[in-house]
C-alpha cells in the first residue's frame, strides 16, 4: 500500500496565491513531535528559571535570618556577661555585709566567666549557673538581713548613755554603807544631780515596774530584751507607767531623794539575766555634768 501523504495548503491573505506542500505522514509526525519537544523544552526552561530565582530569594532570606540571629546571639552574650558581672559585684558586697553582721565569710563563688560563642547547651548551662548563684545570693542576703536586724535590736537594747547629767559619787561593788557604816555590795552607781533633773532611759525597752521599792524609794524598772534590765532609783517623780514603751533618751522620772538616801542623786543599775553588773563598761562616755 503506497504511503499516505498529506497536503498543506498555504494561502497568502489578500491575494489568490496558493502554495501547496505535500508531506508524508511520517514527516508530519516527526515535525509534530519536534514541535511538542520544543514547546516542552521552552516550558521546562521557564520552570527552571523560575525555580532558580525562587531558590536565590530563599538563600538570600536565609542569609538575612542567619545574620539577624548572629547579631541576636552576640547581644545575648553581651547581656549575659553584664548580668554575670553584676551578680559577681553583688556577691562581693554581700560577702562584706556578712562580715559586718558577724557571719562566716562565704568566700568567692568560684564561678568562672562566660567565654566563646554561646548557643544551645552552652547557653542553657550558663543561664542555669547564674540562676543557682542568684538563688544562693538571695539566701545569704536573707540571713544577713536577719542577723543585722538582730544586731540593731541588741544595740538598741544596750544601755549605752548616762541616764542623767551629774557627778559620779559612788561606783559599783563593795563599799561602806553611808547609813550603817558596814561594808556591803553596792549593786549600781550613784550619780549626784540637782533635784528635779530629768532622768532618761539608757536604752529602748518596756517599763515593767514603777513603784516604791524598798531602799530605792520611787523606782523605775525597764526591760530591754536579751535579758537586760535597767533600774533607776530615789526618784522624786515617775513619768512613765508599766507597759509603756520607751526609746533611748525618753524621760522616765525626776531626780529625787526618796528611799534610803543621804542626798539628791540617781541610783542606776544594769542587770543581766537578773544579776547586777557594773554599768560603767556599757556607757559610751564619761560622767556628764549639766545644769
Amino acid at each position: 500500500m503506497p504511503p499516505t501523504r498529506r497536503t498543506l495548503v498555504l494561502i497568502r491573505r489578500g491575494d489568490q496565491e496558493v502554495t501547496r506542500i505535500r508531506v508524508s505522514r511520517r514527516r508530519l509526525v516527526t515535525l509534530g513531535t519536534g514541535l511538542v519537544v520544543a514547546l516542552a523544552s521552552v516550558s521546562l526552561a521557564g520552570w527552571f528559571a523560575a525555580e532558580s530565582r525562587s531558590g536565590r530569594a530563599e538563600i538570600e532570606r536565609l542569609r538575612n535570618e542567619n545574620e539577624t540571629l548572629r547579631f541576636a546571639s552576640s547581644g545575648f552574650e553581651t547581656r549575659l556577661l553584664e548580668l554575670q558581672g553584676r551578680i559577681a559585684e553583688t556577691e562581693d558586697r554581700t560577702r562584706k555585709l556578712t562580715i559586718v553582721a558577724g557571719l562566716a565569710d562565704p568566700g568567692s563563688s568560684g564561678e568562672s566567666g562566660v567565654g566563646g560563642t554561646l548557643h544551645g547547651a552552652a547557653a542553657t548551662a550558663a543561664i542555669a549557673a547564674l540562676e543557682t548563684r542568684s538563688e544562693r545570693l538571695a539566701e545569704t542576703l536573707d540571713e544577713v538581713e536577719s542577723r543585722l536586724d538582730e544586731n540593731l535590736k541588741r544595740l538598741s537594747a544596750t544601755p549605752s548613755i548616762w541616764p542623767v547629767a551629774g557627778i559620779l559619787t559612788s561606783g559599783f561593788g563593795n563599799r561602806r554603807d553611808p547609813l550603817t557604816g558596814q561594808r556591803a555590795l553596792h549593786s549600781g552607781i550613784d550619780i549626784s544631780a540637782p533635784p528635779g533633773r530629768p532622768v532618761a532611759a539608757a536604752a529602748s525597752g518596756v517599763v515593767v515596774k514603777t513603784e516604791q521599792y524598798g531602799g530605792l524609794g520611787r523606782a523605775v524598772f525597764v526591760s530591754h530584751g536579751f535579758g537586760r534590765t535597767t533600774v533607776y532609783g530615789h526618784l522624786s517623780r515617775l513619768l512613765v507607767t508599766p507597759g509603756q514603751k520607751v526609746e533611748r533618751g525618753t524621760p522616765i522620772g525626776l531626780v529625787g531623794n526618796t528611799g534610803r538616801s543621804t542626798g539628791y542623786h540617781l541610783h542606776y543599775e544594769v542587770r543581766i539575766d537578773g544579776k547586777s553588773v557594773n554599768p560603767l563598761p556599757f556607757l559610751l562616755s564619761g560622767p556628764r555634768s549639766g545644769s
